[in-house]
């Protein structure tokens, strides 16, 4: 069978030489560690320390606000300084625990785990929500409400989004390379939640290495296969992976779960493996540190709430002053006012760049070339609904599908008008789904 995809996308030079040859690096953090208290979709959580409290590693310090929220926990040992506002990685200055690291790294107690064969769904659903799991690709969902559907006999796919199509980001290809078993584990985990469902592994065909190591690894269970992807941005978007992996469309008024699929990322999935079978919450992840402003380009296993300064150290520091820096990838990520930020659950990458390409191009008038819709994953006119947001054209834009557009930036890509679209869009899509909220 021929390599699965959608219509549409783009090849961008995906950077990842700088740093997909790099094994994965613990980093043991200096300085303070930050914890905000939203790093999820959904309600914030709520603080359960105070200043002056000393903590352990693994200890919840921050349980979760409502059904869609997740708790927090410390990922060091030490004592509670405050609760503060500090800059996030989108710049925005959020509250957050603020923990002076003692350096000793003392654990709590974990409970003792049963065998996953002898744990109800529900326990297991319990498991992945105290640990504290989101969908650690980005998007920020917590885990267990997206693994809880209405009809769950009803799912037929658990898609593990290996695509990792964001250029530069090599965390997810070295966690494939190097906990192959951890991550089927997780796979393992979730499809005990799901009777009639089969688990995808979908991997771009750039990545056969990896391939190759998921296809050994799930060759004895009948319940999981691995699926090559063509090599394009926006293949690992999840309304593209669906599509690819299964033929079957999905559009805004639908969740994944609508089509009979979960969508699940790499880093979430060993998460959910380190919740369920060890028994351990949520307190480290893998990060991408890379650019062409970065002296030694690598991946980090880094606790949570460690500065990002001390990445970019731990990375040999900048080859000169970046003009550009990135949380997470280049076409979807968003770019950080300071790395005097922590890392977060929904933290992939931080990219430094010499130059800010972006800012120095010029917008001039739309040529009406078409190359926009050409590209778009959604099949949507993207120059006509910049157009329409740039009026304040609210009904238009909704009539002509804006809602559709899954923000992925390939029409910015290749405009040779260098008009901004993704952002007038984007802008007008929130305008346009808080109205729909209010109604």
């Amino acid at each position: 069978m021929g390599l699965l995809t959608f219509k549409g996308g783009i090849h961008p030079d995906d950077g990842k030489r700088f740093s997909k040859d790099q094994p994965i690096r613990p980093l043991l953090p200096e300085g303070d560690m930050i914890y905000p208290l939203s790093q999820h979709i959904g309600a914030p959580a709520n603080p359960i320390v105070k200043k002056g409290d000393h903590v352990l590693k693994g200890q919840k310090i921050a349980e979760a606000g409502g059904f869609v929220s997740a708790p927090v926990y410390s990922s060091v040992s030490g004592k509670v300084k405050g609760i503060e506002q500090h800059f996030n990685p989108a710049g925005s200055k959020v509250e957050c625990i603020v923990i002076e690291n003692d350096g000793e790294y003392i654990e709590v107690d974990y409970e003792p785990v049963k065998p996953l064969k002898e744990m109800s769904p529900e326990e297991i659903l319990e498991k992945i929500g105290d640990a504290g799991i989101v969908g650690m690709g980005g998007a920020g969902f917590p885990t267990r409400v997206k693994l809880s559907p209405k009809e769950p006999e009803k799912i037929d796919y658990i898609i593990a989004n290996c695509a990792e199509c964001e250029p530069y980001i090599t965390a997810d290809y070295r966690r494939m390379l190097e906990n192959t078993s951890e991550l089927v584990s997780g796979m393992r985990v979730v499809l005990s939640l799901f009777p009639n469902a089969r688990g995808i592994f979908a991997v771009e065909d750039n990545k056969k290495d990896c391939i190759s190591k998921l296809q050994e690894a799930v060759a004895d269970d009948p319940r999981m296969d691995v699926k090559a992807l063509v090599t394009k941005y926006p293949q690992g978007a999840e309304r593209q992976l669906i599509y690819a992996v299964t033929k079957r469309a999905i559009n805004s008024s639908m969740l994944p779960a609508d089509a009979g699929c979960i969508v699940d990322n790499v880093e979430t999935l060993i998460s959910i493996h380190n919740a369920v079978i060890n028994g351990r919450p949520l307190t480290e992840r893998v990060v991408t540190v890379s650019g062409d402003a970065v002296q030694n380009p690598g991946n980090f296993r880094v606790l949570l709430g460690t500065n990002h300064l001390n990445l970019i150290k731990a990375a040999g520091g900048f080859t000169e002053q970046p003009e550009k820096l990135i949380s997470g990838g280049p076409m979807m990520g968003f770019a950080m006012v300071t790395p005097d930020a922590p890392v977060t659950k929904t933290s992939s990458a931080i990219l430094a760049f010499k130059k800010d390409v972006v800012s120095r191009n010029q917008e001039t008038a739309c040529i009406n070339c078409g190359r926009c819709v050409e590209v778009c994953p959604s099949r949507i006119i993207p120059s006509r609904l910049a157009d329409y947001a740039r009026r304040q054209d609210v009904d238009s834009f909704v009539a002509m599908n804006g809602l559709e557009c899954v923000e992925c930036g390939s029409c910015s890509y290749v405009c040779p008008a260098k008009r901004q679209l993704k952002q007038a869009i984007g802008s007008m899509r929130k305008t346009a789904l808080a109205n729909k909220r209010k109604k």
